[in-house]
């Protein structure tokens, strides 16, 4: 079977523009990256893999992210700011200037002097109340890390004390049996008792 004869490499390609391959089709991509490292002579120089490895192409994820975020936290804290000269705006009606005949400047009631005035003495209240909370649960703390710490010691005291006697010799260098036999038997009187 005879093979057809070859076509022109833009017809190979499958592009249909003008004859010129910009790395579409099927062999493009592969010719241009080959030209990219160094040729199509299949092995790297060392100079052409470093200027391959070292181009910088401008893209990282990493401040892209970070150049996202920020863009949404400017987003988000304008919105905000908005909303609330908006909410400022529609609580309380303009003042009246005195050319409109309205009472001075100064003869106009601050609302907010009252409400912060209030608000802190409620602040304070609320403080002081967590406050003495605060101190019950620190004195309670305390007391049970140092009902804990003395029932430690004495636990410690009476093992030590058990230790000592387990331990003791003879002048001949027999242990005395007197005391590992009491322990024997309150041992066996305290299994007895459970």
């Amino acid at each position: 079977m005879k093979r057809p004869p070859p076509r022109d490499e833009a017809a190979a390609a499958g592009s249909s523009g003008g004859g010129f391959n910009k790395g579409k089709g099927r062999w493009g991509g592969k010719k241009r990256n080959g030209q990219r490292l160094g040729g199509s002579g299949g092995a790297l120089s060392l100079a052409a893999f470093a200027n391959a490895k070292s181009r910088n192409t401008g893209y990282n994820p990493a401040l892209i992210k970070k150049q996202k975020e920020f863009y949404r936290n400017a987003k988000l804290i304008s919105k905000y700011k908005k909303s609330k000269k908006h909410q400022n705006q529609s609580n309380y009606p303009p003042l009246p200037t005195p050319e409109e005949g309205g009472a001075d400047a100064s003869d106009v009631p601050k609302p907010h002097d009252k409400r912060k005035k209030r608000t802190s003495q409620s602040l304070n209240v609320e403080y002081e109340k967590k406050r003495v909370e605060d101190e019950k649960a620190k004195k309670e703390r305390d007391a049970m890390i140092q009902a804990k710490k003395e029932e430690r010691e004495k636990s410690e005291a009476k093992r030590k004390e058990l230790r000592e006697k387990m331990f003791k010799r003879t002048r001949s260098g027999q242990p005395v049996m007197k005391y590992r036999i009491e322990h024997l038997l309150e041992t066996a009187l305290e299994s007895s008792n459970k």
